[in-house]
């Protein structure tokens, strides 16, 4: 990825549902970019001490929401990072302006089969808490699909690849569309 790229690349932002595989993905891509990832629940995470479902538990999503605002808005000035968001991110226009005008904005996309196959087998995703995941992953997906294409600068289908294949597409797609690509 080095050849034809600037030693003042921009960050990559993956935006997509939970469970689309944006973290791993992630680390996969800035991997192979040479970049620093971060993942945006994860900060939120280290700067309040507790995990995520406790937040929902204590504060309710808006508190949730007001805490990963300010963690995107710190991870998208760090340069030369690949940044997973929460699947939820792209709900306020402040993160989608951020990541659209910070850097490069990746969605990934996946089917609600899928993503409801692969959230199934996680229990610490306080939104999904519910007796038919599917139904609220389908439901989930309806309201931010237009967003996730809103901001999105590239959008790649992960469907059940791997996550190094998704991310070697990326990278292949980044050159695709040139040296500027990651430039402001």
């Amino acid at each position: 990825m080095r050849r034809g790229m600037k030693t003042d690349e921009r960050s990559i932002f993956l935006v997509g549902m939970m469970a689309a595989g944006k973290t791993t993905v992630g680390r996969d891509l800035a991997a192979l970019l040479g970049f620093n990832f971060r993942d945006a629940d994860q900060l939120v995470e280290e700067r309040a001490g507790v995990d995520i479902s406790w937040i929902f538990d204590q504060e309710g999503e808006s508190g949730f929401r007001d805490r990963e605002q300010l963690a995107i808005d710190t991870a998208t000035k760090m340069p030369r990072t690949v940044l997973a968001t929460g699947g939820g991110a792209v709900l306020r226009e402040s993160n989608r302006r951020a990541m659209r005008e910070r850097g490069l904005v990746v969605y990934l996309k996946a089917n609600a089969d899928l993503l409801a196959e692969r959230a199934r087998r996680d229990h610490r995703r306080p939104l999904l808490n519910v007796g038919d995941v599917g139904s609220r992953v389908d439901a989930l997906l309806r309201e931010r699909e237009p967003l996730y294409a809103q901001v999105a600068h590239l959008t790649v289908t992960t469907g059940r690849r791997s996550a190094s294949s998704v991310a070697a597409n990326i990278v292949e797609r980044l050159r695709r569309l040139g040296p500027t690509a990651t430039q402001p």
